[in-house]
């Protein structure tokens, strides 16, 4: 797996999660210029700020290949709830 993040793998996580640059950067704890900056090959961000942003995109299932990017297979032993949706309650004696 490359521990190098390019802009262009970068981008191509973010397309995989639909994501925008807005999103990622909340989710790696940065500005959107970092995300934006970085994603046109203008600034390389610090080696800490690449690896939150690679930390954020592989806790959604982005998975660094030596080809480029791919989502990680679901896990079908667990439900798989999007941001904010709520489960189904079992045995609740509302």
């Amino acid at each position: 797996m490359p521990e190098h993040l390019t802009p262009a793998l970068c981008r191509a996580a973010r397309g995989l999660l639909n994501w925008t640059p807005v999103r990622l950067a909340s989710k790696a704890g940065m500005s959107e210029g970092v995300i934006r900056l970085f994603e046109a090959g203008r600034r390389v961000p610090a080696p800490s700020r690449v690896a939150s942003i690679r930390r954020a995109l592989k806790a959604e299932g982005v998975v660094f290949t030596t080809d480029g990017v791919r989502l990680r297979q679901p896990d079908h032993t667990q439900p798989s709830l999007a941001d904010g949706e709520a489960g189904i309650i079992v045995n609740s004696e509302m």
